[in-house]
């Protein structure tokens, strides 16, 4: 599915402006006035045993230059799958099996594994979830941010070094610890390394994935102010995968928020946090704490995730949703974009409606909004 992008499209002085940060130029296939990425109709499949899990299934969305996106929704909705389809770093068992990922205009979808390696680090870098296990416990950490440069740009050994206690400095690391082990640093410094060696062969984007993981709240700020601060510098594009909405408002310019490998909704950080549209956005905001709001108990969503091996007809949030209508249980919803740019799969917005909000019923002191008997069927089991 082709869906409209709902970013604000840059004009050619504004990216070429923003690409003009960056010290590599764009690849030689590039289109100057394409967008920075284009993903449509994005679609992973995994092979358990004579299985098929349908992990990521027909997800399109935009990224411009400078802009960060942040990928919202429970764990197994598909978030990291999405993200790494983008360049192939699957498990062997994992196919992207349709779609286009188009990079400056470059369909990456139909490049061989070797053409894509060209692109890995140079114009696409993750930061990978969980510094300590992410690094190579027994190599310096000087090295292995120095690696990349030695095999994407073809540094010397010296010049790398050289390079990697500079990326260090940039990061708040200081340049002498570029000689210390993955134990020897605390934990927001690991993650420091991370992106550092993520920004080695300075990209155009930047993934990541779950950053701020296991890092005290005052550690997260700094992290979150760091890759503020470079995206700024630098140019840079982001997607940032969390479970945390408040990361996501603090950091992203737009949220993306996905279930069960599909898009439910996508659009400005502002208007989709003020005004959800979907129920399982609605219900997510729910089940995080305001602290502006008044006291009240947390929302629940009920049920669990379905079993991706076999998932449901319909929209796949129907089993869990307290507003579902017989056609949820039987027709894919079509994404339709609204004015306010915020897209949305749900029957409750067909195309041509106003698209005007529709909230919840009030959740039920306790009870998390317990769904009615009568509107959802009972929930499959699902994997993590």
């Amino acid at each position: 599915m082709t869906a409209e992008p709902a970013g604000v499209a840059r004009s050619a002085a504004d990216r070429a402006t923003i690409r003009g940060r960056r010290q590599w130029p764009l690849p030689r296939q590039a289109d100057p006035d394409a967008p920075l990425l284009v993903v449509e109709g994005l679609t992973t499949h995994f092979r358990l045993g004579g299985a098929t899990v349908h992990a990521v299934d027909d997800v399109s969305f935009t990224l411009e230059d400078g802009e960060a996106l942040g990928i919202a929704g429970e764990s197994g909705c598909g978030k990291t799958t999405t993200a790494l389809s983008l360049v192939r770093l699957l498990p062997s068992n994992a196919e992207v099996v349709g779609g286009s990922v188009r990079l400056f205009g470059i369909d990456l979808r139909t490049k061989s594994d070797n053409a894509l390696r060209r692109y890995r680090w140079r114009e696409i870098s993750i930061i990978f979830q969980g510094a300590m296990n992410a690094l190579n416990p027994v190599r310096r950490v000087g090295d292995q941010v120095a690696e990349p440069l030695i095999e994407r740009l073809g540094l010397s050994k010296a010049a790398a070094m050289t390079r990697a206690g500079e990326l260090l400095d940039m990061v708040g690391i200081p340049k002498g610890r570029a000689r210390a082990y993955p134990h020897e640093l605390s934990g927001g410094m690991r993650q420091r390394a991370m992106i550092a060696m993520a920004l080695a062969c300075d990209p155009a984007v930047v993934i990541g994935d779950e950053p701020t993981t296991a890092l005290d709240v005052m550690v997260q700020a700094q992290i979150l102010e760091l890759l503020e601060t470079l995206r700024e510098r630098l140019g840079l594009s982001l997607i940032l995968i969390t479970h945390d909405l408040s990361v996501i408002a603090e950091t992203c310019d737009r949220v993306m928020v996905m279930y069960a490998g599909r898009v439910a909704e996508e659009g400005p950080v502002g208007t989709v946090f003020a005004t959800p549209r979907h129920p399982y956005t609605q219900m997510l905001l729910r089940a995080f704490p305001d602290v502006h709001a008044g006291r009240r108990d947390l929302g629940t969503i009920p049920g669990t995730p379905p079993d991706l091996r076999k998932p449901p007809p319909g929209c796949r949030f129907h089993p869990r949703c307290p507003v579902a209508m017989d056609v949820c249980r039987t027709v894919t919803p079509p994404e339709v974009t609204f004015c306010d740019r915020v897209r949305v799969a749900c029957h409750l917005y067909p195309p041509g409606s106003d698209g005007a909000p529709r909230p919840l019923p009030p959740a039920r002191a306790g009870a998390g909004a317990a769904l009615p008997r009568a509107s959802a069927a009972p929930p499959e089991e699902g994997a993590s």
